[in-house]
């Protein structure tokens, strides 16, 4: 079985992702952490961005890799360092969403999403979140479930974890950032951000982590039930 979830920044999607893979005991994959590595590329080279070529190029050469590190912890890694704490800067979530653009760099990027897929579903299945894996990368997802909130309790939201971290950010650039990276994501020609017409609409403004989680796990039970019902028959 497959789990897709999509969503904007800071809706949940990585929280909740992450609690099923545990539950269910399935494979998991951060896919906007693939397109976080190519602008956290970009930007440690010096390159900018919103320039196309460059950011193409760094799709192309990306050595990337997602490793669980024991319970609901995953890390990425480029060339073999450990780059997760670099990688949830905001700077570099508006680096991503800029890169994503490009049809290139999502090509470059969707024969790795593609063949975790294919391995997973030789096993017991996997969680992707990301914002097309309903519509472009896995529409024949057996799960699908788009998760939304208001903008500016996202920001909210990512302006806690940065504390968390010990980040010095602004709230206000959080804010504009969200929207920003919104509009762009939705907007753009290839893969908007947008919900697969199967998939069941979260909104998580007014519910907390578990409320969301419950939610989810009835409707993957039921997902399983019709599942093995059918190939029962």
């Amino acid at each position: 079985m497959i789990i897709a979830i999509d969503g904007p920044a800071g809706a949940g999607k990585g929280t909740l992702a992450k609690r099923l893979a545990r539950h269910y005991q399935m494979k998991f994959l951060d896919t906007g952490a693939l397109y976080r590595a190519v602008g956290l590329q970009v930007l440690m080279a010096g390159g900018d961005p919103a320039d196309e070529a460059t950011a193409i190029e760094a799709a192309q050469a990306l050595d990337f890799d997602f490793k669980h590190m024991g319970d609901n912890v995953f890390h990425a890694f480029i060339g073999g360092e450990d780059i997760e704490s670099k990688l949830r800067t905001n700077d570099v979530g508006a680096a991503a969403s800029q890169v994503s653009a490009y049809p290139a760099v999502r090509t470059a990027l969707k024969d790795f999403q593609l063949n975790f897929i294919a391995d997973a579903r030789q096993n017991k299945g996997a969680i992707l979140d990301g914002r097309d894996i309903g519509t472009i990368i896995c529409p024949d997802a057996e799960v699908k479930f788009f998760l939304e909130a208001d903008a500016k309790i996202r920001a909210e939201r990512r302006f806690k974890e940065s504390q968390e971290k010990g980040l010095n950010e602004d709230f206000d650039a959080i804010h504009k950032q969200i929207i920003e990276r919104d509009a762009r994501d939705r907007n753009r020609k290839d893969a908007p951000l947008i919900p697969a017409d199967d998939a069941m609409i979260i909104d998580t403004s007014t519910m907390n982590a578990d409320a969301v989680f419950d939610y989810a796990c009835n409707a993957v039970s039921k997902a399983q039930s019709a599942k093995n019902a059918k190939e029962a028959v």
